[in-house]
């Protein structure tokens, strides 16, 4: 894989260099931020959403972690991929891998959110020693499918309904409104009238109804240390989902928030209440080899 930077290259564990990058993956280009100093953190955004929509907990994470965000294609500052309507949730766990080659980035803590947290379980389930820990935020990959689920996949993975009705359907999962996500809903209503989005973003709805996005046998073979937060008046992933995958994953934590889909954006303060407690207690733990 290759990187094309566009500002200073990311610093090694332990500086403080900052920079914007390009990285070549599977999926296409991907835009790629970092910031902080410390052990790496991984920030991987929703489906149709950016990396931005972590600047709420951001500069608390870069004041002891070196902060690394991807935009997905043809969100954020990523360009169109070439086919957007191939996208999948599976295409985008492959460009994660590739991302974190080229960047030289693991072990890692990964931090991913919907189908960003779909990403990052597929990979602790198939290269246990590329992931430091995992914070899985209402994340995709651990709800059962069954026929009025996949119906929906299938009418919102339509470009159609996902270039009309995208910025409506975010404020409709999102329960705690305030600063930052008003930020986060402009993001989407301006990102639905982009080139390639709404089939990239369609897309990858419809993967969920396949087999291949069901991480429920894998978890199992989740063996770092995990913490789920989860909005629990999400109306997109189900609160059983969340219940499962504590189950599911060895030793995984739980932790619930009064919000909604975004909880990171929604209750950036209590998410963090929840979150760095987690953190601060893998550095007692040892690293692995």
């Amino acid at each position: 894989m290759t990187i094309t930077e566009t500002a200073p290259p990311l610093g090694a564990p332990g500086t403080t260099a900052a920079g914007r990058l390009g990285v070549a993956t599977r999926a296409g280009r991907l835009a790629v931020t970092s910031a902080g100093s410390g052990p790496p953190v991984v920030l991987l955004p929703a489906n149709g959403r950016a990396a931005a929509d972590f600047d709420a907990i951001r500069p608390r994470l870069a004041e002891r972690h070196r902060t690394v965000a991807l935009d997905w294609p043809a969100m954020g500052d990523s360009p169109a991929p070439e086919r957007p309507r191939a996208m999948s949730a599976s295409l985008l766990a492959d460009a994660l891998e590739d991302a974190l080659d080229a960047l030289d980035v693991g072990p890692a803590i990964l931090v991913g959110h919907s189908v960003g947290g779909f990403a990052a379980a597929r990979l602790a389930s198939r290269a246990p020693d590329r992931v430091r820990a995992l914070v899985l935020v209402n994340s995709g990959g651990f709800a059962r499918v069954g026929p009025l689920e996949r119906l929906f996949c299938a009418v919102k993975g339509l470009p159609a309904v996902t270039g009309a009705l995208e910025g409506r359907f975010a404020r409709f999962h999102t329960r705690c409104p305030n600063e930052h996500t008003a930020r986060m809903l402009a993001r989407v209503e301006a990102a639905r009238r982009r080139e390639g989005y709404a089939e990239a973003v369609g897309a990858v709805w419809r993967s969920f109804a396949r087999p291949e996005s069901d991480l429920r046998a894998a978890a199992r073979a989740i063996r770092c240390e995990t913490l789920l937060v989860w909005g629990a008046r999400d109306p997109v992933i189900p609160r059983s989902a969340a219940i499962f995958a504590q189950r599911a994953i060895p030793g995984a934590r739980l932790a619930w928030l009064d919000t909604g889909h975004t909880p990171f954006a929604e209750a950036p303060g209590r998410f963090l209440e929840a979150v760095e407690p987690f953190l601060a207690s893998l550095a007692a733990l040892p690293r692995a080899a």
